[in-house]
């Protein structure tokens, strides 16, 4: 109760104005009820009875019966839609402002928190968790403004009958000990509800995220046996919070209703005695069943409380959730090919290492091509060189910098990744290449041409404009490969890095796009991870990576006479790719 009645106090805090408009306007439609009783109370003693009993009342007390129930009715219609209103706009800001920290908290994370994390369960914290976390507040002004109702309809039957009101006041404890069983009920099936909604998500995120793999695997039915067994337990425990709020509310529905019988019981003698008159009878008799409604009020916040403490919770814990990257002020504003520093830099996931003491430069405008076995740490290393995540040790430096003293935003916008997994957005060709930049088409033409990537776009249906599909599911990879790359290249990056970016594409057409990267006017300092003979003989230096070292560096000539190691990994591509082509070659053979 103290953790959920927290959580209502941030909002309350965060929307002052707006939860104080919902609030007022929940206090006037409460006030409007009871006063409606004593409208009705009035009329029925001074039009009702007359008329019935005599045949005939005043036109002013007629009309007087009139105003008083119209008026007050519309000023309850009034509070309704204020109510309404204002309390869904606390609980729909609250919502976005919870989902956009959520979002800008992924972003300030580094890569490394992310790998921790499936993706599953942060689409579940950004959508089904901040949407649990301020369920309560939709009912929640009207809670807490009908408790004007509850004291006004609590004074006013004292005022109208003393007598009858402590008898319909005996019925309170037992709603209040029976609210707080059904609280105690509820509260761990929600939670287990909330927990499961998650797991589901996840699930069907990664089944459908890795449709390939399931498919050409032939794991359907196992997936899908995977997702019924979670869902059916999603299934089970809605049923069993239905079951428990399907025992509970009619209860607490007929309690009151129990109460309204007790006071027309005793009412009624008293009305013999003439003790109290009709009019006063009736209008006890309805303020009672006015008492009702807001503890059921209270209680539809109570019944959200559990389902909203647990979506804070874990929207909290993205929140805090440390190793986000910090920044320094300084600033890389030479428009030239960077220089890049590798110096002693390690790092590891938890427990195993990846990468030790790793050390080499690039200069100004050189390429140099990263070369290992799998399992060496490449794609770790080219992580580090774009601040995806910081070394454990040692220090990455682009002309000189330390890039975790750049400003944020300066890595980003000098250098440019393009990383194994190629990822296209459900977009136009223009649209992925472009990404947000203000480009015109020649500017977006010229980054197509030297990824080599215009000769297929213009074959598109629509050119620019042809939409490419989910990750690109209408090009082939090499097509989605060149298109990375000119996003890349139309950002001008001052040091390119390729991670293995090209190994769909064509040996031939690889070497054209190497080639025109280094002859282009705005050439940068590139790093390529590469396996390819040819590819790696275009750099002007290797790094030989194994185990996660340097095991060896210099020319591409240096190191097939020096280094078996890595004779025997740059042959071994060649051999594969040899026996390949003559395999395919007697395939035709064959075939003709």
């Amino acid at each position: 109760m103290r953790q959920g009645l927290g959580v209502l106090g941030v909002a309350i805090r965060t929307e002052k104005a707006m939860f104080a408009i919902a609030v007022a306007a929940s206090a006037l439609y409460g006030g409007m009820t009871v006063a409606s009783a004593w409208a009705l109370g009035w009329a029925t003693e001074n039009a009702v009875l007359p008329a019935f009993g005599e045949g005939d009342i005043t036109s002013g007390v007629l009309w007087t019966s009139v105003l008083l129930i119209m008026g007050t009715a519309l000023l309850k219609a009034i509070g309704v839609a204020g109510r309404r209103i204002f309390a869904g706009v606390v609980q729909y800001r609250m919502q976005a402002r919870s989902r956009r920290d959520v979002t800008k908290q992924y972003l300030r994370l580094p890569l490394s928190w992310h790998h921790q994390h499936p993706t599953g369960q942060l689409l579940s914290n950004a959508s089904a968790d901040a949407e649990a976390a301020w369920a309560p507040l939709a009912p929640l002004p009207m809670a807490v403004g009908v408790i004007v109702m509850l004291l006004t309809a609590a004074v006013g039957m004292l005022v109208t009958d003393p007598v009858l009101a402590l008898v319909g006041f005996l019925i309170f404890p037992a709603i209040a000990v029976l609210n707080l069983v059904y609280q105690r009920k509820l509260s761990p099936l929600a939670t287990r509800a909330q927990q499961l909604r998650a797991e589901v998500s996840e699930i069907a995120h990664e089944s459908f995220d890795g449709a390939l793999v399931v498919k050409t695997l032939g794991r359907e039915d196992l997936e899908t046996e995977r997702f019924q067994r979670r869902a059916h337990e999603l299934r089970d425990a809605n049923i069993a919070v239905g079951r428990v709020r399907g025992l509970f509310d009619p209860m607490l529905e007929a309690l009151p209703t129990l109460g309204v019988l007790i006071v027309l019981a005793v009412g009624s003698m008293r009305l013999s005695d003439g003790a109290i008159n009709s009019g006063e009878l009736v209008q006890v008799a309805y303020l009672f069943t006015l008492l009702s409604f807001p503890i059921r009020a209270l209680g539809w916040v109570l019944a959200e409380l559990p389902r909203s403490v647990v979506g804070f919770e874990r929207v909290r814990a993205v929140l805090d959730a440390t190793g986000s990257m910090e920044y320094g002020g300084a600033t890389l504003k030479d428009a030239r090919p960077a220089a890049l520093d590798v110096a002693a830099v390690s790092y590891a996931y938890g427990e195993a290492e990846v990468l030790h003491d790793i050390t080499f430069d690039v200069p100004a405008g050189r390429t140099v091509a990263l070369v290992g076995p799998t399992g060496s740490g490449k794609s770790t290393l080219v992580q580090l060189l774009v601040r995806l995540v910081d070394p454990d040790a040692g220090a990455v430096s682009l002309d000189g910098v330390d890039v975790r003293e750049l400003a944020y935003g300066d890595v980003a916008a000098s250098a440019a990744l393009v990383p194994q997994q190629t990822f296209l957005f459900d977009d136009t060709v223009r649209g992925n290449v472009a990404l947000g930049l203000e480009l015109d088409d020649e500017q977006v033409w010229d980054a197509l041409r030297l990824a080599q990537a215009d000769g297929f776009v213009t074959r598109l249906p629509e050119g620019l404009d042809t939409r490419v599909g989910e990750r690109g599911t209408t090009l082939s990879g090499g097509q989605r490969q060149r298109i990375a790359l000119a996003r890349a290249i139309v950002r001008t990056p001052r040091l390119l890095i390729l991670d293995d970016a090209t190994s769909s594409v064509d040996p031939q057409v690889e070497a054209k796009i190497l080639y025109g990267l280094r002859d282009s006017a705005e050439s940068s300092t590139t790093v390529v991870v590469a396996y390819r003979m040819a590819t790696i003989a275009l750099a002007d230096e290797v790094v030989f990576l194994e185990r996660g070292k340097v095991a060896d560096r210099g020319t591409h000539e240096e190191l097939l006479g020096r280094c078996p190691g890595y004779r025997n990994l740059v042959t071994a591509y060649e051999r594969e790719e040899a026996e390949r082509a003559a395999i395919e070659a007697e395939e035709e053979e064959v075939s003709a």
